[in-house]
């Protein structure tokens, strides 16, 4: 049935209001699809009027020239949403949000409710609008945020410098970088010195001061001086690239939120299909009186509040902008199923060195056995140790303080979770835990102490020992404390290092468990058995919940290195410490830490839960209220307008209060 001017009035007044706040809104950014969208409802929006005013409100009587209009107005506001329609149904493709407003809009029509059908779709496309002005600030903002891809790299082509595309500079190349330029690839500087601005990479506005052999990051930004650098990595390979593939594909990987989306919209569409279906033959039959033309405009009503536009924008945004936010933090997050592992992590796994520690080591001991000197012992160990990049292979021959490899050594073999082995001076020479002197035979004396303890062993002869210790990192203690206060209540270091330095840095940081000694096989069967005694304690807390999959708290590991791999991939989430971590350890991960803060975990987690309340919230409002605009219309207390209305502004809602996702301060204050 037709319904009264007042209501008509008040939708369109309220659809005014709607439309100035978009346009008067300060910095809104308008693409040309946005452009040409709004000139289009404009158009029908005019077209409309004129029909409204002299047929609807003056009750002018000219049937052709009204329908005329009506249909002009329809297809200028909502022609391609019916042509998405009858593309979607010709590829198998029928119940989505474009059927159900066809069908509804079109059946309006068949009932001679012109006003009605027009006004559904003005509606709907306003709607559709604001969500694509949401979605694309969300995608700006992140855009803005990880704007770090180079546009040149000036590389020296005959000794003089040339702008060239980053993608065509090798490895080994050099490269120029003025001030205020943006570093373009990976590399290490060869000459000059200056401070870099590496807010892009890990959300510090600290600069960071390079000089002859440090290394940088593409991305950074040069601030004063100049840097000529080596090409170390080629621009696909590089941190820049590396962090736009991890944020870009980040969306492809759903949450649990997500996904239950997917699977509620695709059996709810149907489902509303055939309800409004069975209302409109029924209804004249259960409720006397009830006309035809009444039931058939309560069941097109129906379908067009059932439309799930407020869950199918919203969720994902929810955890889009979460992703953008962590972002903006130096923290990126591969994907929603990440978001979800860290909202109910309940136990977390550390690596020690480099994680916990800094991982830079300094000799702090030497233990040589009877009539060996202590130089004699450094002396080994430095030469054996010549050609390993490791930390303590450093410290090594930074204690022995003299130039090594040449002639001396050869044969050096590296073995997985013993140590090294080398020809000296044509001397069998091995360096490393206890495990390799039992290897080796030879007769050593275990040493107790706070710190790595390495044997140097010759010939099978013990030398002695050589203690080296790694500082816990500054923020370690703060990420401890604030991952309880985030509801964390299991903390667990796995390391290979000895009993003894492990148990000094776990008491210093108050860690609930340590596991010393450990093969990169062993870390793994660890984490294991930590999952596995994760979900018992579940299940004994609620049988009910541990039958359903993915109830228990989630286990997170903290690593750095390349053997941490295998449990990065294990874990329910795994997070890599990126700026200093091996490339492994970052491909393997589901979350980087650009800048190696442990605390930065703690920020990942509040913002990962905050981001799940948010989506949680969407999806109880949504459902909730569309259940009930759903009912108030089925009874025919409201009319197809209003039920609009509100459908959209239910969608309205929930995209803006997604936006908080996004919102918050820089990870330096980020609480």
């Amino acid at each position: 049935m037709r319904r009264d001017f007042p209501q008509k009035t008040g939708s369109s007044v309220t659809l005014a209001v709607l439309g100035f706040f978009l346009a008067g809104k300060k910095e809104l950014y308008l693409n040309q699809n946005m452009k040409k969208q709004i000139i289009r409802l404009a158009i029908g929006g005019v077209l409309f009027l004129s029909a409204l005013i002299p047929f609807e409100i003056l009750k002018i009587q000219l049937f052709p020239l009204e329908l005329a209009l009506y249909i002009a107005a329809y297809l200028v506001v909502g022609g391609d949403v019916v042509l998405r329609a009858l593309k979607n149904i010709l590829h198998g493709r029928v119940f989505d949000e474009n059927f159900l407003m066809t069908i509804a809009s079109v059946g309006a029509f068949a009932i001679l409710e012109f006003p009605e059908a027009v006004a559904v779709m003005l509606f709907y496309q306003v709607g559709e609008l604001f969500q694509s002005y949401a979605v694309g600030k969300s995608r700006r903002s992140i855009a803005a945020l990880m704007d770090i891809r180079p546009d040149y790299a000036n590389v020296f082509r005959d000794g003089a410098a040339v702008k060239s595309d980053p993608n065509d500079v090798a490895v080994g190349d050099m490269i120029l970088i003025g001030p205020g330029e943006r570093v373009p690839l990976d590399g290490v500087v060869t000459e000059g010195e200056s401070t870099l601005d590496t807010s892009a990479l890990t959300g510090e506005s600290a600069p960071r001061a390079v000089a002859l052999g440090d290394t940088i990051l593409s991305g950074c930004i040069n601030i004063n001086g100049v840097l000529k650098a080596e090409v170390t990595k080629e621009f696909g390979e590089s941190t820049a690239s590396k962090i736009l593939e991890l944020v870009e594909n980040a969306a492809a990987k759903k949450s649990r939120s997500e996904s239950f989306i997917t699977k509620f919209a695709r059996y709810y569409t149907p489902a509303v299909v055939i309800v409004a279906v069975l209302f409109a033959v029924i209804l004249p039959f259960a409720l006397p009186g009830t006309g035809f033309k009444e039931s058939v405009y309560r069941a097109l009503s129906f379908l067009v509040v059932s439309c799930p536009c407020a869950l199918v924008i919203s969720v994902p945004m929810s955890f889009f902008g979460g992703i953008g936010r962590a972002s903006r933090c130096g923290i990126l997050l591969k994907g929603g199923d990440s978001i979800d592992a860290l909202a109910r992590v309940n136990t977390v796994v550390f690596d020690k060195t480099g994680t916990l520690t800094e991982g830079t080591f300094r000799v702090t001991e030497v233990v040589p056995a009877d009539g060996v000197t202590e130089a004699r012992i450094l002396e080994a160990a430095a030469l054996a140790e010549s050609y390993s990049s490791h930390p303590i292979a450093v410290s090594l021959r930074r204690a022995y303080g003299k130039e090594t490899g040449g002639d001396r050594v050869s044969g050096v073999t590296e073995l997985a979770g013993f140590g090294i082995t080398a020809d000296i001076d044509g001397k069998r020479t091995a360096i490393g835990n206890k495990r390799l002197m039992e290897k080796e035979g030879a007769d050593f004396v275990a040493a107790d102490t706070a710190g790595t303890v390495v044997y140097i062993a010759e010939n099978g002869i013990y030398l002695g020992a050589v203690v080296i210790a790694d500082a816990v990192k500054q923020d370690a203690a703060t990420a401890i404390t604030e991952l309880r206060a985030s509801g964390v209540k299991r903390m667990v270091m796995l390391t290979g290092d000895s009993a003894a330095a492990a148990n000094a840095v776990a008491k210093t940081l108050d860690i609930d468990e340590v596991y010393s000694g450990l093969l990169p096989g062993d870390k793994v069967e660890i984490l294991e058995k930590i999952i596995a005694q994760s979900e018992i304690k579940t299940k004994e807390k609620s049988a009910k919940q541990a039958k359903k999959r993915g109830k228990r708290g989630s286990v997170v590991f903290v690593g750095d290195g390349i053997n941490d791999a295998p449990v990065l991939a294990r874990a329910d989430a795994g997070v890599a410490m990126g700026a200093a971590g091996s490339e492994a350890a970052v491909e393997a991960a589901d979350v980087v830490i650009m800048d190696d803060k442990p605390s930065k975990l703690a920020t990942a987690v509040r913002i990962s839960k905050k981001t799940v309340l948010i989506a949680v919230e969407n999806t109880t409002f949504a459902i909730g209220v569309k259940l009930l605009i759903l009912a108030i219309t089925a009874a025919g207390l409201t009319g197809m307008w209003l039920a609009v209305f509100a459908d959209v502004g239910v969608a309205v809602i929930a995209i803006l209060n997604a936006f908080r996702a996004l919102g918050g301060k820089k990870a330096s204050s980020e609480k």
